[in-house]
């Protein structure tokens, strides 16, 4: 473990802990983060820290850059929070950890001729930010990316899955529900067919695929033939691939709730697809010594794929380039991610070390691939490799 990290994120410690307590306290969801990354800015601009926002045209996305050495290390923060239950899937420890890391390697930049840029990329939880960031060329010039995310365990090499965001329209005919139903078209039948037809696939789907989701608009009146509703569905699967057949399968059965009903339908991308996370070999390697080195207990790796942890746009740049999503676990009293106990858990002394814990262990991740001659160099050439093609 470097000592000089170590003592920069002890120095830091109360600021970073102030950071994840303030971004916890006032949740703002995708697109919508202005408070929480103007947060993350003053404190990096305060040590040094370049910084640009917005980038790439999203009003909540960040660049903070120090040094200017040739191997560029990506440290990723994400702020969004959840509809109505905040940060219950403490983003706020994951942007806390990655400006802790940032602090900690920005003095030793110089000396291990790297750049440090910390990233915050907003709408994870819906929008992905991170495939809008990725495709407008913010990252092109990474030689890895580097984040952390809370959860109730320790994983190393964390598995996610691909996923599809929908939302589905179907417009049919108001009439009056008693005196006149016979001239209406209902939006909301369309969608209880296409719920059944849903239903009845889940019997025939692949391992690890999924499909869940809400109506988000189910009409305005109960003596109103509903005229438009909407569903929000989310389809994932093992692999992109996979997410494909899904998908298919899934657009067949809402087209078959608009057929039966009488009504037209139309679907829509809420957010871009998320490709599976593909973590890069060495980084897990390496971040897994370290955090046993530092007296955590990580999942086994045999068992790493057996804990999706469910989606994250995370997974589109590790298609891209090397990069690592690791869960760091806090003690949250058996709640899972996305409950209102797991929120609670995330400014408890437990989340506040994994905060810590999370910037020594990543800034340690990037030294030793800054340090070992062949990691370092196969960085390199990836980014100057797609750099090239970016031209």
């Amino acid at each position: 473990m470097n000592s000089e990290v170590v003592g920069t994120v002890a120095t830091a410690a109360s600021d970073l802990v102030a950071l994840s307590h303030s971004i916890h306290a006032e949740p703002e969801l995708a697109f919508e983060e202005h408070r929480s990354v103007a947060k993350i800015a003053e404190l990096l601009s305060q040590r040094g820290f370049d910084i640009e926002t917005p980038v790439a045209e999203l009003p909540t996305a960040l660049r903070a850059s120090y040094g200017s050495g040739d191997l560029v290390v990506g440290i990723f923060a994400e702020y969004d929070a959840l509809p109505e239950i905040g940060h219950a899937c403490g983003h706020n420890i994951i942007a806390a950890s990655a400006v802790g890391a940032g602090l900690a390697l920005a003095p030793l930049a110089d000396r291990l001729g790297i750049t440090v840029r910390v990233l915050g990329t907003p709408a994870e939880e819906s929008g992905g930010g991170k495939v809008l960031m990725l495709e407008r060329g913010v990252f092109d010039d990474l030689g890895a990316a580097l984040m952390v995310h809370p959860g109730p365990e320790d994983i190393a090499g964390a598995a996610s899955l691909a996923m599809a965001d929908l939302a589905v329209t179907f417009s049919g005919r108001e009439a009056h529900a008693s005196a006149a139903p016979q001239l209406g078209r209902n939006a909301a039948d369309a969608a209880t067919v296409a719920q059944v037809g849903l239903g009845l696939l889940r019997q025939h789907l692949s391992a690890g695929q999924q499909m869940h989701g809400i109506i988000s608009d189910g009409g305005v009146a109960p003596n109103i033939v509903p005229a438009r509703t909407e569903m929000h569905y989310y389809l994932r699967a093992q692999t992109s691939d996979s997410l494909a057949d899904l998908t298919e399968r899934a657009l067949a059965c809402f087209e078959a709730g608009a057929l039966a009903a009488g009504c037209t339908h139309e679907i829509r991308t809420v957010s871009p697809n998320y490709t599976e996370l593909r973590p890069d070999p060495w980084l897990v390697r390496s971040y897994r010594e370290l955090i046993v080195e530092m007296g955590r207990s990580p999942l086994a790796p045999a068992l790493e794929g057996s804990r999706p942890l469910g989606s994250t746009d995370m997974g589109n740049v590790t298609h891209v380039l090397p990069g690592i999503h690791p869960v760091i676990g806090i003690e949250s009293g058996g709640a899972a991610t996305h409950q209102p106990a797991f929120a609670a858990a995330c400014v408890t002394d437990s989340a506040d070390r994994a905060v810590t814990d999370g910037a020594v262990a990543l800034a340690c991740t990037a030294i030793r691939a800054a340090t070992d001659p062949a990691a370092r160099e196969r960085l390199l050439e990836g980014a100057q490799r797609r750099a090239v093609a970016g031209r």
